[in-house]
């Protein structure tokens, strides 16, 4: 018998499209899902994905919590929906993340500290620049978030775009999974110098709102109105934005705050 917290490696990372593999992957895909959003997704009755949730649960792998609401809660109990555990995360492919924090641990202690570990980020995010510029310069103004998500979904990211709350103040990009959810818990600079890039890349300040690692069901970043009908910056400027932003990249910003270049990871305010 299995125990509560023990992934079912076999089913959740071999490929085989089990139906209880479709739900938990939907879960990864998607982010916290409803039992009826489940059902539309996966031509499933609801009472068929309750019972693959409950198995999920049961293992470990998913786990019941109330929707996070944006802007102003409406009248009622927020809506029930379904988000991967750490565990769950694990079953698919996460497997070099304690190879990373160990990697990091050793760059901090090696005389180099936060500065050392947030230069490392930053060239990371520079070495996978390439493709996202190349993704975003290609779109339309008005698609280039869009272009974005598309460029980190191939790199596992599974990411979409969408309306904010309210659509005439911009856009949100979400990451429904984050392969180094697990080193950026322990080393906030990943998610500080993705956000900084985020920022550059479509020339504009941008807010993070939520994050895996710090135990959101999503990783969401605010993209103001505007924003992509922005040019990008020349490559001259780009190397004075990046070193600009980096200097308040370990400073902690409330999730409100849209003055600010790239704010950093942190909760989103519920």
């Amino acid at each position: 018998m299995k125990k509560v917290g023990e992934a079912p490696q076999e089913e959740l990372a071999t490929g085989e499209r089990s139906t209880r593999n479709r739900v938990a992957r939907s879960v990864l895909d998607h982010g916290p899902s409803t039992v009826s959003e489940l059902a539309e997704r996966l031509g499933l009755t609801q009472a068929a994905v309750r019972r693959h949730l409950d198995a999920l649960a049961t293992d470990g792998i998913v786990e019941a919590r109330e929707r996070r609401v944006y802007g102003a809660r409406t009248r009622g109990r927020p809506a029930k929906v379904f988000a991967l555990t750490d565990c769950g995360r694990d079953a698919f492919d996460q497997s070099y993340d304690k190879l990373a924090v160990d990697a990091l641990h050793w760059i901090g202690e090696q005389g180099g500290g936060d500065e050392a570990i947030a230069a490392f980020a930053r060239a990371r995010i520079a070495a996978q620049a390439g493709a996202y510029r190349e993704a975003v310069e290609a779109a339309d103004p008005e698609e280039r978030t869009r272009a974005l998500a598309k460029a980190l979904s191939a790199d596992g990211y599974a990411a979409t775009a969408r309306s904010a709350p309210d659509p005439q103040q911009g856009e949100q990009l979400c990451q429904h999974h984050c392969p180094v959810a697990h080193a950026a818990e322990r080393f906030p600079q990943l998610c500080e110098a993705e956000t900084e890039f985020f920022a550059e890349l479509l020339g504009t300040h941008v807010q993070r709102l939520a994050t895996i690692a710090h135990g959101d069901g999503v990783c969401t970043t605010f993209i103001p109105k505007g924003a992509q009908a922005a040019t990008p910056a020349p490559r001259s400027a780009r190397t004075a934005h990046t070193s600009e932003t980096s200097k308040t990249s370990a400073k902690k910003t409330s999730p409100h705050t849209h003055n600010a270049s790239a704010s950093t990871a942190g909760r989103n305010p519920a």
